[in-house]
């Protein structure tokens, strides 16, 4: 599309939603990776990405982490390995530990809390039903927090008429932290019919900032003519967002920066939503709204359907240099 000269470009409603971008999870692994860096210098080892962002990925490559898929990656070392936001399995702190590796767990407490939950249901001589996406990490490191063969994935409502268990009377469920809530709903609720005495958490297990961020693409999609989401295509919760987005009418574009936005779709639009997956920097947020200033004349409007307080510790290895 040929960019129009200034005073030409058609005019640009942009509706930016407000929760959006880090949580305050991602902020803490982040500052983790940093704080280490400070400390011991580099290299820090970061056992998956610590976040699902490429920008931030990249930018903390820059400044000596080196990410690795296993532990078996890394040598024999001094330096720190952190472990991601989304959680590791019992096994892999194991390895760590018999290995002497300085292990600083960056696990979003929020998750944390999953996995405490199915351990203490475990533990109550439950059988524990995890509602999430195979193969994500935080379903890999919440399976892995109990025997092999203890927690049972149920990924769709079409799943829960397929499950044969034993004891139907002594069942409990946890979710994945970064679901879309009306998915998740869906299948809690057939769950609940199928097994009218199964235990579920005190407290959502669906975390603040997805629940916020999925609201405020619900009040901003149906206005507006598209919506682009800032994010990873392997973020879960920023995959969600774009879920969210369709569903509630908007067609819906998952980006990681400016030079992925389809112009076929986003090119005779007078209205558009922008929000960020809760691993995608504010930055790439900017730059996207730059691109559209190229071509637009832009008017700028935030949508604020919750305000976020949350902050974390960082982990006890590192909260000296805070």
């Amino acid at each position: 599309m040929n960019i129009q000269p200034r005073g030409m470009k058609p005019p640009l409603k942009i509706l930016l939603c407000s929760p959006r971008g880090f949580c305050a999870g991602v902020v803490r692994a982040i500052d983790a990776v940093e704080r280490a860096l400070a400390k011991f210098g580099p290299p820090v080892y970061v056992r998956h990405e610590i976040v699902h962002n490429r920008y931030v990925v990249e930018s903390l490559k820059s400044k000596g982490a080196i990410f690795v898929e296993e532990l078996d990656e890394i040598p024999q070392t001094d330096a720190p390995v952190i472990f991601s936001a989304h959680g590791v399995a019992k096994s892999v702190s194991a390895e760590a530990a018999g290995r002497n590796l300085l292990a600083i767990d960056a696990t979003c407490p929020l998750v944390t809390k999953v996995h405490r939950e199915a351990e203490i249901h475990w533990k109550r001589g439950r059988r524990v039903l995890l509602v999430g996406h195979s193969g994500h990490p935080e379903v890999v490191g919440t399976m892995g927090q109990l025997p092999e063969g203890a927690v049972v994935l149920v990924e769709s409502v079409e799943d829960i008429a397929g499950l044969v268990l034993p004891d139907e009377k002594n069942l409990a469920y946890v979710t994945q932290t970064t679901l879309s809530l009306d998915d998740s709903r869906a299948i809690v609720e057939a769950l609940q019919r199928r097994f009218p005495s199964i235990v579920g958490p005190h407290k959502e297990d669906i975390c603040y900032a997805t629940t916020n961020r999925q609201a405020a693409v619900k009040e901003v999609a149906p206005t507006v003519d598209a919506v682009i989401v800032v994010g990873s295509p392997n973020s879960s919760n920023s995959q969600r967002l774009r879920e969210v987005a369709e569903r509630a009418g908007a067609p819906a574009q998952l980006v990681q920066g400016r030079g992925e936005i389809d112009w076929e779709i986003f090119g005779n639009i007078s209205s558009l939503g922008i929000t960020a997956g809760a691993s995608a920097p504010e930055v790439l947020v900017e730059e996207i709204m730059d691109a559209f200033a190229e071509r637009y004349e832009v008017t700028v409007e935030t949508v604020s359907t919750a305000d976020e307080s949350v902050s974390f510790p960082l982990p006890k290895e590192l909260r000296a240099m805070a």
